[in-house]
């Protein structure tokens, strides 16, 4: 059998883009209550899970620490921290200590998300 299961992690901070035209309401600093969604994917295995949600937590924990109530640009490899390219970071970041991982989705708002399943990702990413 197989299944897919999700651990929903929230985090506030800060950002402005700097690739938008002059005058574009995300070039000013704001913030937002972002909500990520870490899907993993596999087979069930003996214990009757896919994998621990605790073994998630953990490897959620150091990418919490470096985002929440942070000016995201001025963490490392997010010159631009669009919400593609958070979703591409928090990938990249994931992806070893969770290989079974499936998607990444990253609510910006209540009303707008970005689904990344790792298209070409690298953990060398440099996002500018």
């Amino acid at each position: 059998m197989e299944a897919e299961i999700v651990r929903t992690f929230r985090f506030e901070a800060a950002h402005y883009l700097t690739n938008v035209p002059t005058g574009h309401p995300c070039g000013r600093m704001h913030g937002h209550s972002y909500v990520v969604d870490v899907h993993v994917a596999g087979p069930v295995g003996d214990a009757g899970w896919v994998i621990d949600f605790s073994d998630i937590e953990r490897a959620f924990a150091p990418l919490f620490a470096a985002l929440d109530h942070r000016l995201l640009n001025e963490v490392e490899g997010l010159a631009n921290p669009t919400a593609e390219h958070l979703a591409a970071w928090i990938w990249d970041h994931l992806r070893k200590p969770l290989p079974m991982l499936a998607q990444v989705v990253l609510h910006e708002t209540v009303d707008t998300r970005v689904i990344f399943r790792g298209n070409g990702a690298t953990t060398d990413r440099t996002v500018a």
